[in-house]
């Protein structure tokens, strides 16, 4: 049987692969192994899926069940060595501590995976070994779209109603891995995948000494989802470094961009989410997800119970659920029923229907409170009549107005609230009635009832200024200072040398193509004239002595 070693399937005499078109020609070359090395006298070995600071991940075929697998080998970069066409590795004598110390750690992580069965999210490994001087895990190969695929096929972006049946088991077993000690430190789009069930995967799985810097192995970390301590030497990795990476990966799931690196948001710690996007997603979950990801780990969510807390329902509807939930299954058994003194079949109905309604009145006025107009979409024309007339009336407290304002003062004034959060659209908008940089559209709009507890989110739209720039005056003024009016106009400055007898040398003649005073778009290149000054003229030629 001929296999194709990019898919494992059988190709017969044919060199190019007809179903996944790889060319079987080739070779592998070291540090990688050969095609076709078979392992443990089962497992044939095909091209390298991807690799890291410390294993590398083949396709595979078990020749004793007839499965397409996916081998991992422990291949910690820089301290060994492996020659072509062979499959020992050469440890160094200098790393030969440090190689079987991590070669232990890594054959004990996978076997912690291993007994972690009964959770969908992770992988099933079906078998660790040691062979060629170094050690071997199977895992299952199944067929799994892409998570940043999966995300792509959705608009771009996931409504919470289908992230949520997708993170939740992925909560539950990176919590199951840390109370063994470990945990996954890489979670990101690029290393989750989606069954053709709907169902989460993980992938990417390495030590600890993998996901932080300043071990022996090359360290490798997923920009905008590596929290901002992966980043330090040895700084000890926890359950608030794991919610980070969930936290972004959700937010990537939401909005379809990733938080900026972590390092960077040390700086500026701001996350950017749209205003479809703040609109369209429950308060609790945008609240859950900011808490996911701040900076500084000691504002951080610190476990997985307060994680999966922030991400569900409120405490207050929690309580009432669990109360219909207590009062649907009371049973009263009519044996424990006196018919003297206890209270009859009649009467415990009738408390029951009492407490019921009692229930599904804190949950309306729970809805009403969280959603005053549940039916807007309906009834749209009706209800901002409806709205506005209510809003007239309402006497508590309201949305501040944060319009005319710089975003720095937007949020210190929120601060002061103590319970408003902004947040920044990333799109900007021209506006020729408010100066670049300040607050031009804000979301819930000013005088908007605040009728819920807890955080309130509120979306600013950012001005850009006009859209029609007018060209400064930089006649006679220096390359430099001319190049900085143009380009605080908004415009992108090119220069253009000239000779020129009035102008100095490097100052500036004028535009190219226009004067000032016109209007140009914004961002629209501009070339400025810069003088050379008086052009030379060639020397005189000395008169010859005549002798």
């Amino acid at each position: 049987m001929s296999l194709c070693m990019g898919c494992m399937r059988e190709i017969g005499d044919n060199v190019i692969c007809p179903s996944c078109g790889f060319d079987n020609s080739k070779e592998q070359h070291s540090p990688f192994l050969p095609y076709g090395t078979v392992l443990h006298g089962r497992y044939v070995i095909g091209t390298v899926l991807n690799t890291n600071g410390e294993s590398s991940r083949y396709i595979s075929f078990d020749k004793q069940t007839g499965d397409v697998v996916i081998v991992c080998e422990f291949l910690p970069m820089g301290l060994f060595d492996r020659e072509n066409d062979d499959t020992n590795l050469i440890v160094r004598y200098e790393n030969s501590d440090i190689f079987h110390k991590l070669m232990s750690e890594f054959i004990s992580y996978f076997r912690t995976i291993a007994e972690l069965k009964d959770f969908s999210a992770l992988i099933t490994i079906h078998n660790i070994f040691q062979e060629n001087n170094t050690a071997y895990v199977i895992e299952e190969n199944q067929d799994l779209i892409p998570f940043e695929e999966y995300v792509a096929r959705s608009n771009g972006q996931l409504e919470w109603d289908i992230a949520r049946p997708l993170f939740m088991p992925l909560v539950s077993a990176l919590e199951a891995l840390h109370r063994r000690g470990l945990g996954h430190y890489a979670i990101s789009p690029k290393n989750l995948f989606v069954t053709a069930y709907g169902k989460i995967k993980i992938s990417g799985f390495a030590t600890e000494n993998e996901r932080k810097r300043g071990t022996p192995l090359k360290s490798q970390l997923y920009s905008g989802c590596a929290a901002p301590e992966q980043y330090e030497d040895n700084f000890p990795l926890d359950s608030i470094t794991e919610i980070y990476g969930i936290s972004a990966t959700l937010f990537y799931a939401l909005t379809g961009n990733l938080p900026a690196n972590a390092k960077d948001r040390l700086k500026d710690s701001r996350l950017l989410m749209s205003t479809g996007t703040v609109k369209r997603l429950p308060p609790h979950v945008v609240t859950a997800v900011a808490n996911g990801l701040q900076v500084k780990r000691e504002n951080r969510i610190t476990d997985f119970d307060d994680l999966r807390s922030q991400l569900s329902v409120s405490h207050t509807a929690q309580a009432i659920q669990e109360e219909i939930s207590r009062t649907a299954n009371m049973h009263v058994k009519s044996s424990d029923l006196k018919n003297g003194g206890g209270m009859s079949l009649r009467t415990v109905g009738i408390i029951s229907i009492i407490a019921a309604l009692v229930v599904f009145g804190a949950i309306g006025f729970l809805f009403l409170s969280v959603n005053p107009n549940p039916f807007r979409s309906c009834f749209a024309e009706k209800n901002e009549i409806e709205t506005t007339a209510a809003t007239e009336e309402w006497t508590g407290e309201t949305i501040p107005n944060y319009i005319g304002m710089s975003l720095d003062e937007a949020e210190d004034s929120a601060k002061k609230s103590g319970n408003i959060t902004i947040y920044r659209d990333v799109d900007e908008s021209y506006s020729d009635d408010y100066a670049e940089d300040v607050i031009v559209e804000q979301s819930p709009k000013e005088g908007s009832q605040l009728t819920a507890e807890g955080d309130i989110s509120i979306t600013v739209k950012i001005s850009k200024g006009p859209q029609m720039r007018t060209l400064p005056d930089i006649k006679e003024k220096s390359v430099n200072s001319a190049a900085k009016a143009v380009a605080n106009k908004g415009f992108v400055v090119n220069a253009e040398y000239q000779y020129n007898k009035k102008i100095n040398e490097g100052y500036v003649i004028g535009y190219k193509d226009y004067k000032e005073g016109d209007k140009l778009e914004h961002g629209s290149t501009v070339t400025i004239i810069v003088s050379k000054g008086e052009e030379e003229t060639k020397a005189t030629q000395a008169p010859q002595n005549n002798q």
